[in-house]
């Protein structure tokens, strides 16, 4: 794991000493050194820099930029499966001089270009020169496991693992999209391939860059797509198979997440994901595997006790920490460094703290993210069968009748109902779905913070709505189940914006490289062929997952209602964070800063504050936004 910046500035207006700057804001991510390779050309000069942390063939063979032939590349991430596709590159003649997956990458593009893509499992974010081409390639894995930002704006290509990188470049603009901002207030994340910039995007997961280094010119090709394998036939095979044939999957996916010349350990929840990944590493391993678990004092939100009696189980080394509400809230003063771009997802905070204990003891620490993406394990998706299926078979008229009606009466008129908080937002997405019982509406309803009205008094200027995945039409037509189009959206969305980016900034806030063992390009191609009511079984959501956990682990361990470790967010804000929502809320910045209508921000904050507590996340998402603000601009 590492961190990688550069650019190509055609202008020819920057330097050495730049680019080095450019790769020292983000020294967290590579402790264990920096380098650069400067190279000045008539027409451009190109910097690609990198910072390392060592996991694979730790001796300074394997530093990068790393050279070979006519390539240039720096590389964050890791391919799993380097030696397979090393040992095929011997068998054709290559010679290699470290162990490095690094160099892999390297001769592998030399001798299959764009398909040695195809080859790596793993998770990248790759930027690789060919001096003889005169091009430059900017590539992302399949899922988006890696960040990787670029801006091109007057001859300056800039691109980085971090938004920071671009900044420590004199020649990047600091204009703010408000389109970008709208969405974020919306989602809590800005969605790929936009960023709060203008000019400044991120690049898709399952894209590559190409930048035509004579031309000036720059294209991005996509390369993997998740909705191909939704849309191919569903695979003609029994449950009690899928089961058996995921496991296998399964276990091939996480072995590889355990190459590594460094400690590896397991961040275990005591979910059936995270559980799940230790029970089948654990089976094959001759050795104690590392598990880590953070608890909180709050007993009704700590699932410690039971990630616990599930590591005593499976037999496995177990470290937990309890963690103390001042520990957490000291974390956020730092949010807007280490996620510098807004980002708005509470639980980054126990994530960053699960990181820096893990540091301890390791290097390399595998998470359980996705499994609820692949095999249908989010609570929304019970919205399709309690409400989605019902709304939908209302006549057309009676719907829109009753929207209509609903229009013309304000929640805050119902008596007994308006003194219940969440009646407000529950009110508003019964009143749209009855407009559009469509999974793209329900989706929204159920993601969203602000709508577009509440975006709409908010701003000053009202600003312009993004196209994004979370609207996507790729699921052909016969194939539109409304489970697999919302599991598809969430996989190239949320997923990819808000749990990934959560959680690569946390572990490399503390120089741990995190690794997604769920994320294997096998799991969810299989998966996606599946039936969508194997995942979604009679009900039971993350069915197969669940069936295979239950031959490692008692069901009666398992089968409890999951708590996982909250971030008390509502009490915080009407408590502790009260003096920051004044500091950041108040009508002499939001004057100087001219973006929020202060009239619109001061009802807001008075609603929540005299007991409409379902407007928390408004609060919260507002005041992340708040304080990235006051940091970057």
């Amino acid at each position: 794991m590492c961190g990688i910046a550069g650019f190509a500035d055609f202008n020819r207006n920057s330097s050495a000493e730049v680019l080095w700057r450019m790769t020292a804001s983000m020294t967290h991510r590579g402790p264990d050194g920096q380098a650069e390779y400067f190279d000045e050309q008539d027409a451009f000069q190109l910097g690609l820099g990198h910072r390392r942390l060592s996991v694979i063939d730790l001796s300074h063979a394997a530093d990068q930029p790393m050279r070979y032939e006519n390539l240039v590349v720096v590389f964050n991430g890791e391919i799993y499966n380097y030696k397979e596709i090393k040992k095929e590159l011997e068998e054709k003649g290559h010679r290699f001089i470290t162990s490095s997956d690094t160099e892999v990458i390297l001769h592998s593009w030399k001798e299959w270009g764009a398909s040695a893509i195809y080859k790596w499992h793993g998770m990248f974010a790759i930027v690789l020169y060919d001096k003889v081409k005169e091009e430059l390639i900017g590539i992302r894995d399949r899922a988006g496991v890696k960040p990787l930002y670029y801006s091109f704006y007057n001859g300056l290509l800039l691109f980085g693992s971090e938004l920071k990188t671009l900044m420590a470049h004199p020649g990047f603009r600091k204009e703010l999209d408000l389109a970008a901002i709208a969405s974020f207030l919306e989602y809590g994340y800005v969605p790929a391939p936009h960023a709060i910039f203008k000019n400044t995007c991120k690049l898709q997961p399952g894209y590559l860059l190409r930048v035509d280094m004579k031309k000036q010119t720059f294209i991005t090709e996509q390369y993997w797509n998740v909705y191909d394998y939704y849309n191919k036939p569903k695979l003609r095979i029994s449950l009690p198979d899928a089961i058996e044939a995921t496991e296998q999957i399964l276990e091939k996916a996480f072995q590889y997440r355990m190459v590594a010349d460094v400690p590896v350990g397991v961040f275990l929840s005591g979910g059936f994901d995270s559980s799940c990944v230790t029970a089948l590493l654990q089976k094959n391993s001759n050795t104690r595997i590392k598990t880590f678990t953070i608890g909180t004092t709050d007993h009704q939100m700590d699932e410690a006790p039971f990630a616990k009696q599930i590591a005593e189980h499976l037999g496995t080394d177990h470290t937990e920490y309890y963690c103390t509400e001042k520990e957490a809230l000291q974390i956020i003063p730092e949010l807007p460094f280490y996620y510098d771009e807004p980002f708005a997802d509470s639980s980054a905070i126990p994530t960053i703290l699960v990181s820096r204990m893990a540091r301890e003891q390791v290097t390399v620490a595998l998470s359980a993210d996705a499994g609820d993406e692949i095999f249908a394990g989010y609570t929304r998706y019970d919205y399709i069968r309690r409400y989605l299926n019902k709304i939908s078979r209302i006549p057309v008229p009676l719907r829109k009748l009753l929207a209509g009606g609903m229009n013309q009466v304000k929640p805050e008129k119902i008596p007994g109902l308006r003194n219940r908080p969440e009646f407000f937002g529950q009110y508003d997405k019964l009143k749209n779905l009855l407009m559009d019982p469509s999974p793209v509406i329900l989706l929204k309803n159920l993601s969203i913070a602000y709508t577009e009205a509440d975006i709409d008094q908010l701003f000053l200027h009202k600003p312009a709505s993004l196209v994004t995945g979370h609207s996507s039409t790729e699921l052909l037509a016969g194939k539109d189940d409304a489970l697999s189009f919302m599991m598809a959206v969430d996989y190239q969305t949320y997923l990819a914006d808000d749990i990934l980016q959560k959680v690569d900034r946390a572990s490399m806030s503390a120089s741990l490289e995190g690794r997604e063992p769920f994320l294997d390009q096998d799991i969810i191609e299989f998966a996606a062929q599946l039936p969508p009511e194997y995942k979604y079984y009679k009900g039971i959501k993350k069915y197969i997952l669940k069936e295979i956990v239950y031959k490692y682990l008692p069901r009666e361990m398992m089968d409890r209602p999951k708590a996982g470790f909250g971030i008390p967010i509502t009490d915080w804000l009407l408590g502790v964070l009260r003096p920051l929502v004044e500091e950041y809320f108040d009508p002499v910045f939001l004057r100087k800063q001219g973006l929020f209508d202060e009239v619109a921000v001061k009802q807001l904050k008075e609603k929540f504050y005299s007991g409409r507590k379902d407007l928390h996340l408004r609060i919260w998402y507002l005041l992340m936004f708040q304080m990235w603000y006051k940091k970057w601009i």
